[in-house]
């Protein structure tokens, strides 16, 4: 894990950041910038050693962020469902961060699977063809990170600053994701929604290997920026939601339907090539977090 850096962390209250903050700022002086428009999100970050930043990276400047970061980790996203704002949040954004802090030895910036066209069980490689995957459910999500890499990619060779581009999957771990919001469903009664062409298969990889990946996806920044797949051993929604009904006797109830995000395999040989593959088994993570969030549940 990094030693000794200024890093600047931006998305650090959201599921997935929040524990890289964490972590983080036991051993380097961290940063975190957001909207953050409630209270309590600044008391959290100051709790765990994180300095916030209150900042709106769609309308506000940046004079009050300092320029000197060691490293900067753009997990910022927005999904208002505004094309207007949402372009200008995700991809102007990251922009304009990358042009106030050029001067870091690297930009790691977290994009997403759904940057690819649907191509169904087919495992889905850097240089296939993009698309508007997310649509169904998220309108401005996949064109806004397919604009964020341009921006991103352009800011590498403007300002010579080593970046790579990292394609998420699905995160997921103590601090929540989507295995965690099937839970939520099933205990209530509810149906997941799968697409039809099942099974839905994804990528899940576990907070502690991401967070422990992050050292090693800034070792890998280049100019022109690197682009590269992010994601663990693939598991199907199927698969995730009847490993948490044996572990909790609770049903999941699938239902199958055309109006739900569809399979998002990722190929991970990139990344296995540059920063290796991730460690922790699914179905182990998934009781890990079960344990963690709702330990009564259990049998």
């Amino acid at each position: 894990m990094l030693r000794n850096e200024k890093i600047l962390v931006t998305g650090p209250t959201s599921q997935v950041a929040f524990p890289l903050a964490r972590l983080l700022a036991q051993t380097n002086e961290v940063y975190g910038l957001a909207r953050l428009s409630r209270a309590e999100d600044v008391e959290r970050l100051t709790a765990i050693g994180v300095k916030p930043l209150k900042v709106d990276l769609a309308t506000d400047r940046l004079d009050a962020v300092p320029d000197d970061f060691s490293y900067v980790l753009n997990f910022a996203v927005v999904k208002s469902g505004k094309f207007t704002y949402d372009l200008a949040a995700n991809a102007e954004g990251a922009g304009r961060l990358a042009a106030h802090c050029r001067r870091a030895k690297a930009f790691l910036h977290c994009s997403s699977g759904g940057v690819y066209q649907y191509a169904g069980h087919r495992a889905l490689r850097e240089d296939d063809p993009l698309g508007d995957n997310h649509r169904v459910l998220f309108p401005t999500y996949s064109i806004s990170k397919i604009a964020a890499e341009t921006v991103v990619r352009f800011s590498a060779a403007q300002w010579n600053l080593p970046s790579v581009i990292a394609r998420f999957s699905v995160p997921y771990g103590d601090n929540g994701g989507w295995p965690l919001y099937h839970l939520l469903m099933m205990r209530g009664g509810g149906e997941i929604p799968v697409h039809v062409e099942q099974p839905n298969l994804y990528n899940l990889i576990h907070e502690d290997d991401y967070i422990a990946q992050v050292p090693k996806l800034l070792a890998a920044a280049g100019v022109p920026a690197v682009t590269v797949n992010w994601g663990g051993e693939p598991a199907s929604i199927e698969d995730w939601c009847g490993h948490l009904s044996h572990l909790t006797g609770i049903e999941a109830r699938i239902r199958p339907t055309s109006e739900a995000l569809g399979s998002l395999p990722l190929d991970l040989t990139r990344m296995h090539e540059l920063i290796g593959p991730a460690q922790v088994p699914w179905r182990d993570g998934i009781r890990r977090m079960v344990q963690a969030r709702f330990p009564e549940l259990l049998r």
